[in-house]
């Protein structure tokens, strides 16, 4: 938990590596993982690096691995997930790794050109065995092809006697031609043609494949009868334009049969070859399949270990490479254990050398987390990530965002259905891990299952805390409220009401948990829970406030900033206590202080705390002043006591000292700090003026010093008007962001009531009408629809959009009114150089 409270304290080192241990050594940090390395080359170009060739080679061999991998998911067949996690292969092992890629893919890509070849051809067989089967069948339907041709299509030639000529000679083509062409095809033919020709088709039943694509092709058989080589030439580049491909076509039925017989015998010996042909092509996949998910890991890492030394710096003369990394000062000692193996691996006999380096260069922010901790720092990192050991807010995340997420969504019925879904998602998460889900909407309610299940817990509580459960409430303890009305008078009036003096068991005393579940049925349910939400959504408020401003004093104790401690944090205390704490007491102390005997008296705290600002009082009758505090006897008819009367001895002086003091809170938070750091810049100012005259009297009696003086009797620029509008800014930020702040946590209230409210209507239109209906038999039936319908609007409507409404509500009261009292968020993440997600890396990335 310490690390989680504050950032891991960091250490910049610098190593030196042997050439020749540099890789194993780099491969054993990027096992540990607890390593973040500089680019020492800024100004390099990739191309210009050293290992800029290793890298190509490992781009190259990414390549091959996904075009293995494209063939794979094209032949459905899934990549294992294994749970090894190799070490990154040394050096020479990289051109064994080239070389199976290298067999692999040309392997692969000769069979997928010679199946190609092999499947077009098949595609060109099958098509001519239906042209010569559809064609054969128009001719014996017709009896020849001279015959098919009617007496109004056909165009004789006469001689010039006028006698016809008996001589006419008709040539046909025939093709397919792609199905839904086959409208256009056939207007075109008659256009172009002049009605000169006959078209007969038939669709092809058997279904095609594309030899490429491998995707599903439809074809009709055509047949054309022209007359002259005109309309010939004609009819072919028609054929042409529609993409038709012509098959010869014997006229005599003998020829036909004999070829016909010709393609069957070469498609069955064309099926032999293919199937042999895809054998061969899944034993290649099969043999892949088992190693590339292996090999994808071991190709990422060469290449990010050769990315990592190209960063480094290298040393000539020594033959070294030089690089600077940020490390957690704990995982000291496992870096050095680290660098002693990759050496020993390695076979080097000169050792790698840590040397921890004195820097002002702000480190990076590293902490530790699990997998239910990561989900709630993800949360804070959205907002910034945390200055360098500034305090995180993620501890007190756990606890307050759900639990702020549950005072608007409490219901025990919508909590548990959350808490199901969460706990699913959380013991079968390796499971759901393994299926790599690419939908974006599941993995972002998968990549929150801790909090939802932390969401739907407390949903759960807060639910019990306003007897809520499908907007209907559960009498475990028995109602504390005894009405005696009879069944006669409550059909008579519907507007009774509940009179605490005589109806209220004071001996049994309140609901033991939460309210009452007679408020679900009076009328006044609405005011009830109105008065009481609203003054628990400030108490928490302001509570969270208060834990803000408690928390900022770390940070201002651990950096050593005394001066904030006194000019900024004691003031932002007292001003957020004097009123708005004050605020919260008097809520207790009405809830004390005031029963149901006495709700005539009972101050309106509202009006009250704007009269403390007006100082404007109202007191009770002379002569009762004392008596109108003692709520059991007062008289509101004697004493003249109301809401706006005041409640407690002094009341006048003590608000008038508390408004006081929040005043004065203002010009001490404005002005004290600017004008004491410009005194403490003159007096250094002043000091290093002496210093300078100091140097330069010694620069006159020595020759040998230079004509500047040194680097430390320069002057550091201050100006006094910037450090003042900006704490001018923090401080009207901070007292108006009170108010506002304070105002903002009353949508606890304003959401929980509309959850509420939207629940019972939702209950009331669907589930209490049904019930209600007095339908023999087919009773039952409507209820189960109406149920169907009533559940799936509380999924969709209560569960999903009111819980993503109240999420982004707890989000907004996490970042605006709760860290903006502490922290800065002005950091930069902890990139450690980590081979740990690489598992689970894809080629695409």
């Amino acid at each position: 938990m310490g690390a989680l409270f504050r950032s891991e304290e960091m250490n910049l080192c610098q190593i030196f590596l042997q050439s020749e241990a540099s890789y194993a050594c780099v491969s054993e940090l990027g096992e540990l993982g607890l390593v973040q390395f500089k680019d020492l080359n800024p100004d390099v170009n990739a191309f210009q690096r050293k290992f800029v060739n290793e890298i190509m080679r490992c781009d190259e061999m990414e390549r091959k691995l996904r075009y293995i991998e494209k063939e794979l998911k094209k032949d459905e067949m899934k990549i294992p997930d294994t749970n090894e996690n190799p070490k990154a292969p040394a050096p020479k092992e990289m051109i064994d790794l080239e070389a199976t890629f290298e067999k692999i893919e040309s392997e692969l890509r000769e069979v997928n050109t010679n199946a190609e070849a092999l499947r077009r051809n098949f595609l060109e067989l099958s098509e001519l065995r239906e042209v010569l089967k559809k064609t054969q069948v128009f001719f014996e339907e017709h009896g020849g092809h001279h015959s098919m041709i009617d007496d109004a299509q056909m165009a004789l030639v006469h001689d010039e006697s006028g006698v016809p000529s008996t001589t006419v000679q008709l040539g046909f083509v025939a093709g397919v031609v792609p199905r839904e062409k086959i409208p256009v095809f056939e207007r075109m033919m008659w256009f172009a043609c002049r009605g000169n020709v006959f078209l007969r088709y038939e669709d092809i039943n058997q279904v095609m494949k594309d030899p490429v694509t491998g995707d599903e092709i439809h074809k009709s058989v055509f047949i054309v009868f022209y007359q002259g080589e005109q309309l010939k030439a004609r009819v072919r580049k028609i054929c042409e334009g529609f993409k038709a491909v012509l098959y010869p076509c014997p006229e005599n039925a003998q020829e036909r049969f004999e070829m016909s017989n010709g393609v069957a015998t070469r498609l069955e010996d064309l099926k032999t070859v293919l199937y042999q042909t895809e054998e061969h092509r899944r034993r290649v996949l099969a043999s892949a399949q088992k190693e590339i998910r292996l090999w994808v890991i071991k190709v990422k890492k060469i290449k990010a270990i050769y990315h990592t030394l190209n960063l480094c710096n290298f040393d000539l003369s020594h033959n070294s490479l030089i690089a600077e990394c940020w490390c957690p000062v704990v995982a000291l000692e496992d870096v050095q254990r680290a660098l002693r193996h990759g050496t020993e691996l390695s076979g080097s006999t000169v050792p790698s050398i840590l040397h921890r380096m004195n820097t002002k260069e702000t480190p990076p922010t590293f902490f530790r987390n699990n997998k239910f901790t990561a989900v709630f720092q993800s949360i804070i990192h959205a907002y910034g990530v945390a200055d360098y050991q500034e305090v995180n807010p993620a501890p007190y995340t756990i606890i307050s965002f759900p639990f702020l997420f549950a005072v608007m969504f409490g219901d025990v019925g919508h909590g548990f259905i959350m808490f199901l879904f969460g706990l699913w998602m959380v013991a079968y998460e390796k499971k759901l891990l393994a299926q790599k889900s690419d939908n974006e909407v599941w993995n972002i309610f998968f990549g929150g299952r801790y909090i939802i299940l932390m969401m739907g817990l407390f949903s759960v509580y807060t639910g019990l805390i306003y007897n809520e459960v499908f907007a209907k409430s559960i009498n475990i303890f028995g109602s504390s409220w005894k009405p005696n009305y009879d069944d006669s008078a409550l059909e008579a009036n519907t507007d009774l009401t509940l009179n605490p003096a005589t109806m209220f068991d004071n001996v049994t005393g309140p609901y033991p948990l939460g309210l009452d579940p007679i408020w679900l049925s009076s009328l006044n349910k609405i005011t009830f829970t109105n008065s009481f939400k609203m003054k628990m959504s400030i108490t928490i408020g302001i509570s969270q406030m208060l834990l803000g401003v408690m928390l900022s004093v770390i940070n201002h104790i651990y950096y050593r900033n005394w001066l904030n401690i006194f000019c900024q944090f004691l003031p932002e205390l007292l001003f957020l206590l004097c009123l708005f704490g004050y605020l919260v007491g008097l809520i207790f102390y009405k809830w004390v202080a005031y029963n149901d005997r006495c709700t005539q008296c009972a101050p309106s705290l509202l009006i009250h705390f704007i009269n403390m600002f007006l100082v404007k009082y109202q007191h009770a009758n002379d002569g009762f002043e004392t008596q109108s505090y003692q709520c059991e006897t007062a008289d509101p008819d004697v004493t003249g006591c109301t809401s706006q009367t005041v409640f407690y001895p002094n009341q006048m002086i003590a608000q008038l000292a508390l408004v006081v003091v929040a005043l004065l809170c203002v010009p001490t938070m404005l002005f004290i700090k600017p004008f004491v750091l410009r005194s403490r810049h003159n007096k250094m100012l002043k000091r290093r003026e002496g210093l300078a005259a100091i140097s330069q009297s010694a620069l006159i009696h020595n020759e040998e010093l230079n004509e500047q003086g040194p680097d430390d009797v320069k002057v550091d620029d201050f100006d006094f008007s910037e450090i003042f509008i900006g704490q001018a800014i923090h401080t009207i930020e901070y007292c108006l962001g009170c108010i506002s702040h304070t105002a903002s946590y009353l949508r606890l209230w304003a959401l929980s009531l509309a959850h509420s409210q939207l629940s019972e209507v939702l209950w009331g239109m669907l589930f209490r009408v049904s019930l209600t209906m007095d339908i023999p038999y087919a009773g039952s039936v409507i209820i189960f629809a109406v149920f169907a319908v009533f559940a799936a609007l509380t999924v969709g409507v209560l569960l999903l959009m009111e819980g993503l409404s109240a999420f982004l509500h707890t989000l907004r009261l996490h970042w605006v009114e709760f860290q903006s009292k502490f922290y800065h968020g002005n950091g930069y993440n902890f990139d450690a150089f980590s081979f740990k997600n690489l598992q689970n890396a894809e080629l695409d990335d």
